[in-house]
């Protein structure tokens, strides 16, 4: 068997689909014997009805014999395919008194099925498999989990679920891609790992699963450098007259590499390591260690016995020449940017977080005027499970007759966040910090306002978007790394203190500030000597730190065990970038343009006021309207702003002959009015819209929450 070189072989057609196609992973790999001056595609000779393979996989083409395929080629040379209408037709479906035949390519495009196992069956669109899904709950689009684009969860010929992960859907082509990549040995679900069962489904659906090794495997020395040994010596003071490259063994000299990454090392010597059987981290990966849970319980070394050697000279050495010092933690940030996992769409991620929901659901009676509380007997009923699907009753603590009406979960989850930024756990006025509220301490708020903020994000509420930078890095890398500002502190007077320390310019003056705070210096353990104008940095710094991170550890501690509810505060270290740009930012304004696309038209609606409408939507842009986008989607969902994971359902528009607007939270749906003109569309839009919620805002404030 000889193949043609590529530029030759480009003019030359299969004989069996007549075309010269070279596309290997939709035909197999194209090869042609030069001796009888033959060209075959593997996927049409291995799929061909009246041939097999009789010798040995060196003989013929793929172990085809040269007479069989010719005896083939004219067998199909009579049969003509139902597709095309041209002759060669050589595959035929195996489906009882089924009498289709075609070439290879146009079932392809007919969308057949071809199964490369046992006798090579093929099937037309008729009679091919196709997976059974006995209830379909999926209501949004879902990524596929190869390429993480977005696809209408129903199986299709080009849309396959994995059997294993009932949650995993791909398109066809992405498994194919990755099938022929993988090989049999590597090709398995991408969720869960699973090879047998995912394997025998997806052979049943007409993936090509080729039994060779993966070509990432098959790449020369693909992993070569990782038998290399790194020897370097990284510290910021390296002893060794030899230089930082000297590597001798069984000595003080000899290289050392971090027991977590190996891509740095020490001399034994410039660490101050007694012998190569101590443990040695670089700070990378120590500030990863330090963050962790077990840090308490790690052995932690010596520091060296001389007052001319700083611990960031020896122990604590400066970061690999490979990255530009940082701090701690933006180190850490650099390490899990490493991963390839780092850079994720946050609503991917919260769609992930939501796999955990179950069907079974628990419905809380929410009172709207009292929503803090009623929220909280609802979320901490020992019957509550975070992770069952929420249903919402609203219920009116003055109505004799005890009607519930039935509630818009992100209707709910809204007014439920925006009552927590404006709740007194909170301190600061667009950026906050957490607070230290004694009552709120002692009734436990700290760890539900966590709590209920993680199964917001989880079961798709809004966006938080009033964290302080200071806050959210506590959480991320620990209060340990994190240097809070100026803007942080919310108290006038201790502001103006930090003010007037910073901005003292003489000995006497800085001292005069520490004898007129004396009393509040010693209380919070900041009182220090004061020998130079230059310890009014560490002195402000002490002052700030004490005020912002370790006067709330308590209630930071306990907000942070609420937040890991569900895996959120997990993912939330994980993925820092992509869960900052909804904790610490507000939403985008939202625009005509953005609205217009946010609702679909499921129905047949009314043309003229579908028009109507999108000039509405540029009119109120355009400030020529008593209401804002804002408005129109409270009326129409409940929130204020899109959610990270999107709405559920996708909101919608319908038309119906009525005077004014009707907005269906629980459906996210808005009803527009048929009107005669524009004018009168407009007017009846603006009332509608302005006095609803004029109404609901009344109904609500008359409580004050506590």
């Amino acid at each position: 068997m000889n193949e043609n070189k590529p530029g030759a072989s480009q003019n030359l057609a299969c004989v069996f689909c007549r075309k010269n196609d070279d596309c290997p992973n939709k035909y197999g790999e194209k090869k042609t014997n030069e001796k009888w001056n033959l060209t075959v595609h593997y996927y049409c000779l291995l799929m061909s009805s009246g041939i097999w393979q009789r010798g040995k996989e060196e003989e013929g083409v793929y172990g085809f014999l040269i007479e069989d395929i010719r005896k083939e080629v004219n067998r199909a040379s009579k049969l003509k395919c139902c597709i095309c209408k041209k002759t060669g037709a050589s595959i035929g479906c195996v489906a009882p008194r089924c009498k289709r035949s075609y070439h290879f390519p146009c079932g392809l495009q007919r969308e057949c099925i071809f199964q490369f196992t046992g006798n090579f069956a093929s099937f037309c669109w008729n009679h091919r498999p196709v997976q059974i899904i006995t209830s379909n709950n999926y209501r949004d689009s879902l990524p596929c989990t190869i390429c993480l684009e977005y696809i209408e969860p129903i199986p299709t010929y080009s849309i396959l679920r994995s059997p294993c992960c009932k949650n995993a859907w791909f398109h066809r082509d992405c498994l194919q891609v990755q099938a022929i990549n993988a090989g049999v040995f590597f090709f398995r679900c991408t969720i869960c790992n699973n090879s047998d069962i995912f394997q025998k489904e997806m052979l049943r659906m007409g993936i090509h699963i080729p039994e060779k090794d993966a070509s990432w495997e098959l790449e020369e020395n693909a992993y070569q450098e990782l038998l290399q040994h790194y020897e370097h010596c990284d510290v910021r003071r390296c002893r060794c007259k030899e230089g930082r490259d000297y590597n001798a063994p069984d000595s003080k000299w000899e290289i050392k590499r971090c027991q977590c990454c190996g891509s740095s090392g020490t001399h034994l010597a410039c660490s101050s390591l007694r012998s190569w059987e101590q443990n040695w981290e670089c700070l990378e990966c120590r500030g990863i260690l330090y963050n962790s849970e077990d840090f308490q319980k790690a052995k932690k070394h010596t520091l060296p016995n001389t007052n001319n050697v700083g611990i960031t000279d020896c122990l604590l050495e400066e970061s690999s020449p490979k990255l530009p010092r940082q701090s701690p933690g933006a180190q850490h940030k650099d390490l899990l940017r490493q991963g390839s996992k780092f850079r994720r769409d946050i609503s991917t991620i919260i769609m992930e977080l939501g796999f955990q929901i179950k069907k079974k659901a628990k419905r809380l009676w929410i009172n709207k005027a009292n929503i803090w509380n009623s929220a909280l007997d609802g979320f901490r009923n020992q019957n509550f499970n975070p992770s069952y699907t929420i249903e919402v009753a609203y219920v009116n603590e003055n109505d004799n007759f005890g009607r519930e009406h039935p509630g818009s979960k992100q209707e709910f989850l809204s007014l439920l966040m925006q009552h927590l930024e404006n709740s007194p756990i909170f301190e600061g006025s667009l950026s906050k910090n957490l607070s230290l509220n004694s009552q709120a301490l002692k009734e436990n708020l700290y760890y539900e306002a966590g709590k209920i903020l993680a199964i917001s994000l989880v079961h798709g509420g809004p966006s938080p978007g009033f964290f302080s930078k200071t806050l959210f890095n506590c959480l991320v890398y620990g209060p340990e790394n994190t240097q809070p500002i100026l803007d942080d502190v919310s108290d006038f007077d201790v502001a103006q203190m930090i003010i007037r320390v910073n901005t003292a310019t003489t000995v006497a003056d800085l001292n005069s500030i520490v004898n007129e705070c004396y009393n509040y210096l010693e209380l919070i353990g900041c009182l220090r000597l004061i020998t130079s104008i230059s310890d009014k940095y560490m002195l402000a710094k002490d002052i700030l730190v004490y005020h912002v991170i370790k006067r709330v550890q308590a209630p930071f501690e306990s907000f942070k065990q609420g937040l890991k509810t569900l895996g959120v505060l997990e993912k939330i270290q994980t993925y820092p970038e992509a869960f900052y740009s909804i904790f610490c930012h507000k939403p985008e304004n939202l625009s005509a343009e953005i609205l217009s696309d946010l609702f679909t038209v499921h129905t047949l609606s009314n043309v003229q006021s579908l028009g109507f409408w999108n000039s509405y939507l540029q009119a109120v842009e355009d400030g020529k309207s008593a209401v804002t986008m804002e408005d129109i989607l409270i009326f129409a969902t409940g929130c204020n702003s899109i959610p990270p994971a999107g709405f559920k359902p996708t909101p919608s528009i319908e038309c119906l002959h009525m005077d004014f607007p009707v907005g269906n939270k629980c459906n996210n749906c808005l009803a527009l009015p048929i009107t005669n003109t524009y004018q009168e569309f407009q007017e009846n839009m603006d009332f509608a819209i302005k006095n609803t919620l004029r109404l609901e805002k009344e109904e609500s404030t008359h409580y004050i929450g506590h």
